[in-house]
């Protein structure tokens, strides 16, 4: 069922977030509530049984055919999209600085490589016109343009035992880790475009990681690597109280 937008899993007429409130899937959101961060050492245990419980369910509910679909009579957000990054200042590629982008690609794979940003526009693309879920409860509309990550995948032979996918950026090193399921979505993108326009510095520029499966704090900007592994190794916000999974 679709609510605002919002493409909804139900469960016995409950939906999938009013579930994993009613089954204490979010007891860790409870705590964050009250207290900064992690919250009080005391409370470590529970809020680490709670993300185990959360991910499981989160996991279980996953559909990887699912696909999120925007309301009709909806408008793109456009430039009024906000831009978030956790750098002083809006992080900007520079090439006399850092040399050419590239995109390093590694890794559980038989094919290790480096992609520059003409190479990832001469791969199939895709134009996905789908919502952005924040982690603060708004929701935007915007149009991605990119290369699916399971092509991504396909072209440098990602192992079966990959479970888990961590994407890096240049944005003081943010990252964050994805199952290995979201991660291959077929609308996972690897996206260089916003909205039929490049992708500007502000909202990720040269590329990032964009899905609708994922909170926006998952999809991570100023892309420069992908590696595929047999473990999860948290990311910028989940090591820091937020849920790991951040499914939609």
């Amino acid at each position: 069922m679709t609510i605002d937008g919002r493409k909804i899993v139900t469960i016995g007429g409950i939906d999938r977030r009013e579930f994993l409130s009613w089954s204490g899937g979010l007891v860790s959101a409870a705590f964050l509530a009250a207290c900064d961060s992690r919250g009080p050492k005391a409370a470590d245990r529970l809020l680490n049984y709670a993300e185990r419980k959360n991910r499981g369910l989160e996991t279980a509910l996953f559909r990887h055919t699912s696909m999120d679909k925007v309301q009709r009579g909806a408008y793109d957000a456009g430039n009024k999209l906000p831009a978030y990054y956790v750098s002083p200042t809006v992080p900007v590629w520079d090439d006399s600085v850092r040399g050419k982008w590239r995109l390093d690609i590694s890794g559980m794979v038989e094919r290790p490589m480096q992609l520059t940003l003409e190479e990832l526009q001469r791969m199939p693309s895709v134009y996905n016109r789908v919502n952005h879920y924040c982690v603060e409860g708004w929701t935007a509309v915007e149009t991605w343009t990119g290369v699916q990550m399971i092509e991504i995948a396909n072209l440098v032979g990602a192992s079966r035992d990959a479970k888990f996918v961590d994407f890096q950026s240049f944005d003081d090193d943010y990252h964050e880790s994805w199952d290995i399921e979201s991660a291959l979505h077929r609308q996972t993108v690897v996206a260089y475009g916003l909205d039929g326009k490049m992708l500007e510095p502000a909202h990720g520029a040269p590329a990032r990681v964009y899905s609708p499966v994922k909170l926006g704090y998952k999809n991570t900007k100023y892309l420069t690597k992908i590696v595929f592994m047999p473990v999860m190794n948290g990311g910028y916000w989940s090591d820091q109280g937020y849920e790991w999974y951040g499914g939609v």
